[in-house]
């Protein structure tokens, strides 16, 4: 029995998706039905239930031989790393309680800091609070930038004629398509060949300035002049809270911004094949932001 979390998520539904594809027997939990319909549909057994529910989990995880876990985002709690550290209390019991023996964890490149990541601070205390399990084998996958994260900049562009953020505009960044951390992750929980604890970075398709991903954007969408302007973290963090966010989410991802700026969350390891990854950001520019740009329907992360 394979459990997947997060899964009707950018991740989690393409790990259950290929599960299931190669005969396995996969259990997947959300806190909607009606959203885990289609997995159920596909072969998956269903569980209902809050990742933060320590009850519900232990029974989620019951015959579990393997497991792909995540922190899904929450971005209207008012105490982020409280929700982040319930999460992995939860999650990390119910595998410690059912003897759970590998796992291939969501985690991200600066989860080797143990502050002023912000919200990467909750994935390092998840790293730390799964090594701590005698007898698992984890995988904890250190991903790059979303690309998904540039997503918000469709209505940015809408309203002020411009992409803009907290990022130096000389920042390179590695930025992943979420679905190759999926089939990463995958093919991982196929092979189970992994031992002890291990954190792989996943530096995405390449390294990219907000610049160059404002060229790509604005030639997808018939804007070939379209600029890049940065914010100050403040402002930054303010933009983010009338878009819908908690105080506590947007400042620690204006925290996260700075970190990013300032190189203290950056990759460990050198480029090399094993760590880079296939979809380039023109290709997700052109499956996800420009109909997101043009107003048609995305898949709900």
């Amino acid at each position: 029995m394979y459990v997947i979390t997060g899964a009707t998520g950018n991740t989690g539904h393409i790990v259950a998706k290929r599960l299931l594809e190669n005969g396995k027997q996969v259990r997947v939990i959300g806190r909607n039905a009606e959203k885990l319909a289609t997995l159920a549909s596909a072969g998956a057994e269903p569980f209902v239930g809050d990742l933060g529910d320590q009850e519900a989990m232990s029974r989620a995880f019951s015959g579990a031989q393997a497991a792909y876990v995540m922190i899904p985002p929450n971005i209207t709690s008012s105490d982020a790393p409280a929700y982040q550290n319930k999460i992995s209390d939860a999650i990390s019991a119910a595998i410690e309680k059912n003897e759970v023996r590998h796992v291939v964890a969501l985690s991200s490149i600066g989860a080797d800091k143990a502050e002023k990541t912000g919200p990467i601070v909750g994935l390092h205390r998840l790293e730390e609070r799964l090594r701590r399990i005698a007898g698992l084998s984890t995988l904890a996958i250190r991903a790059a930038y979303f690309m998904e994260n540039t997503l918000p900049q469709v209505s940015v562009i809408q309203h002020m004629g411009v992409t803009a953020g907290p990022l130096q505009p000389d920042l390179k960044v590695p930025m992943i398509d979420t679905r190759d951390i999926g089939a990463f992750a995958a093919d991982a929980l196929l092979k189970v060949d992994f031992k002890g604890f291990q954190t792989p970075e996943l530096l995405g398709n390449r390294e990219l300035t907000y610049p160059e991903v404002t060229s790509i954007i604005g030639n997808a969408i018939g804007k070939p002049d379209l600029r890049y302007q940065q914010l100050p973290y403040d402002q930054f963090a303010g933009a983010l809270q009338q878009m819908g966010m908690s105080e506590s989410v947007a400042n620690l991802l204006a925290e996260m911004s700075e970190a990013l700026n300032t190189g203290h969350v950056r990759a460990l390891e050198p480029r090399s094949a094993r760590n880079t990854t296939p979809t380039s950001f023109e290709t997700f520019v052109a499956e996800e932001f420009v109909p997101a740009y043009q107003g048609k329907s995305l898949q709900v992360a």
